[in-house]
């Protein structure tokens, strides 16, 4: 009987090499599909991939910031009242009130001699529950009345007198804004002050003088239930004042220019504010060093998208690196504003020096840095403060 043929044996190894191929394509094309996404997503672009954004600036510089300033000048009312700005402790430094984290000379590097477990201690509502004499101590040195506003208080003093500010949500809480005669109703203390303070056992209402008295004699202020009297400060642990919450989306939504000023934006959610504004809304950061800038992966995950200072993708931001006050004299001077500024800083300056000495303790109408209501300015309308 005949052998049966023999069937053609199949080169596997080329078959073989063949379907490699083809998973490799697969994988690549998925690999590429997902890296276009991911891009897409994240707003990575890659070159050519996108139109670049019209710069909303001209030019996109402090000049530039200063001519948008301009354009807001000729609208009437409330239209013009589009300016939100944003203030840390790097407005106060000039004042000799030290910022937090500057190494060496910031806040949180001078507190060994209050013997904290660690630096932040003294502003968490914990601790202040269990030990408040390091925060009353801390308290002693940085109340209000013993500094000055500097030229960047009396620049957003301004920006209220010209019809300009839209508000001034501040970290501080040195109350200097208030003595520089920035109406209460253009501020949003977002960690809160020293102008009010409550017990916090029963909830008692307390005036700010009873706080300083027991302060300024190194003694904790004691209510008569027996709970500790604590200024309104927002400790770490703490809800943000109702005042922030109620205002800070609306004021966002209004807001047309966005200036920062002077902080680290290192603290949430007050940092997430500069986020939050429009994104056809351009934005001035004024800082010593660039903070906030743009993390793409936080921006897909719905935090905001922050700074771009980039020549590349930045469309509406922009950074003037120098102290605040040397930031504030230029652009006032870009506004020709810059002889009214010094005029305004001067004579507010001399009158507080005639004051010091003053008994401000007793008299009806002062507030917790000694400033009087008389001298505030352009209260703005009801129901732009509800």
């Amino acid at each position: 009987m005949a052998e049966k043929p023999e069937e053609p044996t199949k080169d596997k190894t080329k078959d073989e090499h063949k379907d490699k191929n083809a998973e490799d394509e697969t994988d690549e094309d998925q690999g590429n599909l997902l890296e276009r996404l991911l891009r897409e997503k994240l707003n990575i672009l890659g070159e050519n991939e996108t139109e670049k954004r019209m710069p909303l600036l001209e030019p996109m510089s402090l000049e530039g910031v200063a001519n948008f300033i301009k354009k807001l000048q000729e609208k009437q009312g409330a239209e013009r009242k589009k300016i939100f700005v944003m203030t840390g402790a790097g407005i106060s430094t000039a004042a000799g009130i030290p910022d937090f984290r500057t190494p060496g000379t910031g806040l949180y590097d001078n507190l060994q001699k209050y013997d904290l477990p660690h630096p932040t201690a003294v502003f968490e509502i914990n601790y202040f529950k269990e030990n408040p004499k390091p925060f009353c101590m801390l308290a002693k040195e940085l109340y209000p009345g013993n500094f000055k506003p500097t030229m960047s208080h009396y620049f957003i003093r301004l920006l209220a007198e010209k019809g300009l500010l839209l508000r001034n949500y501040t970290q501080n809480i040195d109350t200097l804004e208030r003595c520089a005669g920035v109406h209460p109703d253009f501020l949003v203390e977002a960690h809160g002050n020293f102008h009010d303070a409550h017990c916090m056992n029963c909830d008692k209402e307390h005036p700010h003088e009873f706080v300083r008295d027991a302060v300024f004699k190194d003694e904790v202020p004691y209510c008569g239930c027996g709970g500790i009297v604590k200024p309104d400060i927002v400790f770490f642990g703490e809800s943000l004042p109702d005042r922030f919450v109620n205002l800070a989306s609306k004021d966002c939504a209004e807001c047309e220019l966005l200036v920062v000023m002077g902080t680290s934006l290192a603290v949430q959610p007050f940092a997430g504010l500069a986020s939050r504004v429009g994104s056809d809304c351009p934005r001035l950061l004024i800082n010593r060093e660039k903070v906030g800038e743009t993390n793409p992966l936080m921006a897909m995950l719905g935090f905001g998208a922050g700074f771009d200072f980039s020549q590349e993708s930045g469309y509406r931001d922009v950074f003037y690196g120098s102290d605040c006050d040397d930031g504030c004299l230029k652009l006032a001077g870009l506004l020709g504003w810059e002889d009214e500024l010094k005029k305004l800083y001067n004579d507010e300056h001399k009158k507080l020096d005639e004051q010091k000495g003053k008994d401000t303790t007793t008299p009806e109408g002062k507030d917790a840095s000694g400033s009087k209501p008389a001298n505030t300015v352009n209260t703005p309308n009801k129901d732009e403060t509800d």
